[in-house]
């Protein structure tokens, strides 16, 4: 069986439920994006209740892309709680390198939690790596620096998983490099794909211990589906009712047909 369908299937069978402290802008999109994968998405914001969740989970998806200090504050409570149980942390770092507060809260949550996968766009992977780049708003500005150098530095930084979203993904553990051409320009033309991208993630590190093979897995599946989509919609409307519908009746013969994934060890 194909590897990507092989997890695919194991979450629609296993349906893991996927803890989310995410931002409000995308929150929805985010919860069914999760079902239509075949997890189960739980939202549980509150201070009081957010480690109690995360022990219930088998997975927790951290999103700050609407951050206020006593969120940060709830997710670190999680995170501490979900690597206590073993369970994969997901870090979005959404709007990193835009406001000296997203960087402060950004690095408390990584000194505070060990995140297993650390996602975002080429300028937030390039800034918690070290790199002296702009974020504008949440979206990137691209980077000089040869991506596939910077995911590596930061997966071994931190030793977790690297993923930088893109026209081409690059998903990394330090040692092996996961190259997703998969995707459509109309992604970029609704809010939240790249949030939706982290719930998606999630499910399949719930559910696969390799957790690079997890996440670049993850984003093939959704980046097909988003082709799908993109082929017989009119427009971003009918695009986002599409993906959804597309992730859903995602098969062997069509991920197969469509993947479009390199791995090669990292230099």
């Amino acid at each position: 069986m194909n590897v990507i369908y092989e997890i695919l299937t194991r979450v629609r069978n296993e349906k893991p439920l996927v803890h989310h402290i995410t931002n409000w802008v995308t929150i929805y999109d985010c919860a069914n994006v999760t079902r239509m994968v075949g997890a189960l998405p739980v939202m549980a914001h509150a201070v009081e209740e957010a480690a109690d969740m995360a022990r219930i989970a088998s997975a927790l998806v951290l999103n700050i892309g609407t951050l206020t200090p006593t969120l940060v504050e709830a997710m670190i409570l999680a995170g501490k709680a979900a690597n206590e149980k073993g369970i994969p942390v997901v870090l979005d770092a959404v709007g990193v390198g835009a406001t000296k507060l997203r960087d402060e809260k950004a690095g408390e949550i990584l000194s505070g939690v060990h995140v297993d996968i650390i996602k975002g766009n080429a300028t937030e992977i390039a800034r918690l790596a070290g790199e002296d780049v702009l974020t504008r708003g949440v979206e990137s500005t691209g980077i000089d620096s040869d991506p596939v150098d910077v995911c590596v530095r930061l997966a071994k930084k931190h030793k977790a998983v690297a993923v930088m979203t893109g026209r081409e993904d690059v998903v990394t553990d330090g040692s092996l490099v996961y190259l997703v051409r998969n995707g459509d320009p109309m992604m970029g033309k609704i809010v939240g794909t790249g949030c939706m991208a982290a719930s998606v993630i999630g499910a399949f590190a719930a559910v696969e211990r390799d957790h690079a093979r997890a996440a670049s897995a993850a984003l093939v599946c959704f980046e097909v589906a988003a082709e799908l989509a993109a082929g017989r919609c009119f427009g971003p409307g009918s695009f986002k009712v599409g993906l959804f519908d597309e992730i859903g009746n995602l098969d062997m013969v069509k991920i197969t047909r469509m993947a479009n994934v390199d791995e090669r060890k990292a230099l």
